[in-house]
């Protein structure tokens, strides 16, 4: 056993499931919560200026999620602002009855919802998973 309670040589996916503890729970909610904000933040600045406001949405976007999994060491981190920043912004999407909508039917709509998907993606493949005991890289010396 390593000192994180993983047994060397194993996979982290034959690993028994551990409850996460209060901190971290709060940490996620709070990440979730964030997430919510950048995504109506973001809806609010994309259509303002052509490019500019696009980059500045989805780089705000990426870096709450890089940031989130850098912060809690884990993939997790990644996913909690992004399903937030998701919920977020397919709600933004629904028109009202009274005809009312945020989002426009134009491109960089679409550029903003697909590509704030695309970086929720990479940012958690890029996120911290969990490590083994292992030292290095090499099997043997």
């Amino acid at each position: 056993m390593s000192t994180n309670g993983q047994r060397v040589g194993t996979s982290a996916l034959a690993q028994p499931l551990t409850r996460p503890s209060g901190g971290r729970v709060a940490a996620y909610l709070g990440l979730f919560l964030l997430g919510a904000v950048v995504g109506v933040a973001g809806a609010l600045v994309q259509p303002g200026w052509f490019p500019g406001g696009l980059l500045l949405a989805l780089a705000g976007a990426a870096g709450l999620f890089l940031g989130g999994a850098r912060a809690t060491e884990s993939r997790a981190g990644a996913v909690a602002p992004a399903a937030g920043w998701m919920v977020a912004v397919v709600l933004l999407t629904a028109s009202r009855p009274e005809g009312d909508f945020l989002f426009g039917a134009g491109v960089v709509s679409y550029l903003f919802l697909l590509g704030g998907m695309a970086v929720a993606v990479m940012c958690a493949t890029l996120g911290q998973g969990r490590q083994s005991g292992a030292t290095s890289a090499r099997l043997a010396k």
